[in-house]
């Protein structure tokens, strides 16, 4: 019900932007977030958004580089990033939380996409 998409190859310091579409207005309510997988590390947080965009979190190895919204006439949450550095490859997956606001935490994620990649060439 989540659908993650945007990955691609860039070189440092290019940009992306990645979409996580949700099949219905289902998600509207919650808080939604994107999180980072490197190979071989755990899943981490990276940005949340609550359900109205008024709250706003980000890790801070992205903080003023990423920048993440949402669209719910849309049904559509973004991450725009920026300044990409190879640390910020991995698999990218957006997640909608069990409460409307903007959790850091993995566990408050119950709906997760599948994951687009992300690869950062030095």
């Amino acid at each position: 019900q989540l659908q993650a998409s945007g990955g691609g190859l860039v070189q440092a310091g290019g940009s992306l932007r990645l979409s996580c579409a949700a099949s219905s207005r289902m998600f509207s309510n919650n808080g939604m977030g994107w999180f980072r997988q490197a190979p071989g590390k755990e899943r981490d947080f990276i940005a949340g958004i609550s359900w109205n965009s008024g709250g706003k979190s980000y890790a801070d190895s992205v903080k003023d580089r990423f920048t993440i919204s949402r669209d719910n006439a849309k049904n559509t949450m973004f991450l725009q990033m920026s300044g990409l550095t190879p640390e910020d490859t991995g698999v990218y997956f957006c997640a909608a939380a069990r409460g409307a606001l903007a959790s850091r935490s993995r566990s408050d994620y119950i709906y997760w996409g599948q994951g687009t990649l992300v690869t950062v060439s030095s």
